[in-house]
């Protein structure tokens, strides 16, 4: 193939896979037609090819495909049509599974021998899991959007801090499991596959809210554990945007030949992501694959070891269509040209020099209502908003207007000396942009249970009365302040809905700290660029229902409760080749009082349909939590239909001690 000719495709919808346990899994394989033998290339989910991924899935795998390489998309066991039942995330027996099936591949006559895997969010942090594993022939990675730590960099704690995305996580994989196999593939067995499912589908926030500390249970799947384990070159890739922005800085810190680009993506793929500037990044993995999976020099050994987007200041919006900026670059990372300028917190403020001051900090319960989403994922209104509310309801050190402008680039460190008057705390710390006329935009935030601030694994009750001295860092970023802005350095005891709060409202008193920010020298403009993006034609299909989001915050004046709703149709569809109709529905409630952080609670339903001709199916789920001072509570209903008649119900409920959580 020359570098203008394209090959032929030819594809299969429904591969089955036989695994060692006599689970089939159902993959998605497009292939060039050749008589060479070619790489394989891995994406392993429970997303359903079919119906879930599919618009993704047509612009990415077919275009690697007409470049060389056979792309399988397998759906893992218990989701779409693959038999078996999945119980939690990211199990030994979902790795084994995926080295079963790079195995599997490599015995076809069209393979190599040689595999890479690649992933997004659940295939990311998997593409890592495997690789760890070393399965014979898997030789590159690449990871978008994952994490090294399941424990403090995923959708669960951070900080040792409750996320409220754990229990919204548990919603969403309720309502997605709940689907059943398409009839058109799986034939008259679809009916008993989807009742199992069904039967045996657990409510994983169960699982998760019993591990509230960093056990076995986290440290199984989190790479970090063993960074030479990874033998597969590795390319890291996220988004400024996004929950899982640290993961880069910590594999390409960790991993020698790693690559790490971040952009000012949500959680997306970089060639359709926002804000733009999107990048080709098909075009990049490709260089990737070719080198590692072909042994063609592409000249990826010597990119940088960091590319970044380095984002300029502009006025918070609860979305954005882009954001403006330059691409710089790092040689080797962490980088000896970003150096570390020291501020302390004093009575006046962040200043050069120490001086002693005491501060008390108790925030309303209601506090944090501004952070936006965990990892934007709807190109709408999901970013943090003007922060000036929530600064009101922090203790807010502010330093003197920039006489130059500051590319601030890493991750900020803080530490804070306080008391607290309570057993238990949390807090949020958010570093700030505040402009001439006292808007004020996030540029990063941490969070730290203060039980947790010696040890994850290990966390004590805090005495009351007695000061602590506890060191955090923010999360990664690159970020240019402007000459005449002021640097904030907000500090809350509360972050609702991001965080679930403590079970007492007491507060801290503050009585010295230190902010460390990483300073690179300013960039001139451009450091390198990237090819436009690229793909291939991409999903057909009919809409049947346009996609909504709408986001309200509502308070009720006379018991002070507010309330953040979230509703989102993700739309109704017709896939043009085979004629599934899909879509699905979801409404959040995130309840508060600002006196009373016992009075936090949370429902949200799923709905999720699927059809063709007189077959039609529907599952509804409703999911409450709620807390008392000593446990965690909650409730899911999962109702599914044939036409309009309910063919299958169950409740789960459970009640979980908090422990120093």
């Amino acid at each position: 193939m020359t570098q203008d000719s394209l090959y032929a495709i030819e594809e299969c919808a429904h591969l089955p896979i036989p695994l060692p346990d006599g689970t089939t899994l159902s993959a998605r394989l497009w292939r060039p037609q050749t008589e060479q033998k070619v790489p394989v290339i891995l994406e392993f989910l429970p997303y359903r090819k079919r119906d879930g991924t599919v618009a993704r899935d047509e612009m990415m795998h077919p275009w690697y495909a007409a470049r060389g390489y056979a792309a399988l998309r397998v759906d893992m066991r218990g989701s779409g049509e693959s038999t078996g039942l999945m119980e939690d995330e990211y199990t030994p027996q979902e790795l084994q599974d995926a080295c079963d099936v790079i195995a599997w591949a490599r015995a076809q006559s069209w393979c190599s021998g040689k595999a890479g895997m690649q992933g997004i969010s659940w295939g990311g942090f998997n593409s890592l899991q495997v690789a760890a594993l070393q399965p014979e022939g898997l030789e590159a990675v690449i990871s978008i959007c994952s994490t090294v730590d399941r424990y403090a960099d995923d959708i669960h704690y951070k900080g040792g801090c409750l996320l409220g995305e754990n229990f919204g996580w548990s919603a969403q994989m309720l309502s997605y499991m709940s689907r059943p196999p398409d009839p058109a593939l799986v034939g008259d067995d679809w009916r008993a596959m989807w009742m199992q499912r069904l039967e045996d589908q657990s409510f994983m926030l169960s699982t998760w809210l019993r591990h509230q500390h960093r056990d076995d249970y986290w440290a199984h799947g989190s790479v970090c554990e063993d960074y030479g384990a990874l033998k597969a070159k590795v390319l890291s890739v996220g988004g400024w945007h996004d929950g899982y922005r640290n993961t880069i800085s910590h594999l390409v810190s960790n991993l020698p030949g790693a690559k790490g680009i971040v952009g000012p993506w949500n959680h997306k793929y970089p060639f359709y992501a926002g804000p733009e500037p999107r990048i080709g990044f098909l075009q990049e993995a490709k260089r990737w694959w070719d080198r590692w999976l072909k042994d063609i020099d592409t000249g990826v050994e010597d990119d940088p070891d960091m590319r970044l987007w380095l984002m300029d200041s502009q006025r918070p919006q609860p979305w954005f269509d882009s954001r403006p900026g330059r691409w710089i670059t790092e040689s080797q990372w962490p980088s000896p040209d970003i150096l570390r300028q020291n501020y302390h917190l004093t009575a006046s403020g962040l200043s050069d020099t120490p001086a002693p001051f005491s501060r008390f900090v108790q925030s309303p319960a209601s506090c944090g209502a501004a952070s936006g989403e965990f990892f934007p994922f709807a190109f709408d209104a999901e970013l943090p908003v003007d922060q000036r509310g929530e600064d009101a309801l922090s203790a807010c050190f502010d330093g003197l207007a920039t006489v130059e402008d500051l590319d601030i680039t890493g991750a900020p460190q803080v530490t804070l000396k306080l008391t607290p008057e309570a057993e238990t705390g949390q807090i949020a710390v958010r570093l700030l942009d505040v402009f001439p006329d006292g808007t004020s935009a996030m540029i990063t935030y941490g969070m730290l249970n203060l039980c947790h601030h010696n040890s994850h694994s290990a966390p004590q009750k805090l005495v009351p009365g007695q000061p602590i001295t506890v060191t955090l860092s923010l999360d990664q970023i690159a970020y240019r302040l402007p000459k005449g802005h002021q640097l904030r350095l907000a500090v809350s005891t509360c972050y609702w809905p991001f965080l679930w709060p403590s079970s007492h409202a007491k507060g801290i008193t503050l009585q010295a700290g230190q902010l460390s920010l990483p300073l690179r020298p300013l960039a001139q403009g451009d450091e390198h660029s990237f090819e436009p993006p690229e793909s291939a034609p991409g999903w057909q299909h009919d809409p049947l229902r346009p996609a909504c989001y709408r986001r309200r915050r509502m308070q009720d004046y006379g018991s002070g409760e507010t309330e953040l709703r979230i509703d989102i149709d993700n739309g109704k569809n017709r896939d043009l080749a085979h004629g599934l109709i899909s879509g699905s529905r979801t409404t959040e409630r995130w309840m508060i009082r600002p006196d009373d952080p016992l009075s936090a609670r949370v429902q949200i339903t799923w709905t999720q349909e699927l059809g063709r001709d007189d077959w039609q199916i529907r599952t509804e789920t409703q999911s409450d939590m709620w807390c008392d001072s000593t446990h965690f509570h909650f409730t899911a209903v999962l109702k599914a239909f044939e036409g309009d008649e309910m063919c299958f119900e169950k409740t789960l409920t459970d009640s979980i001690p908090r422990d120093l959580v």
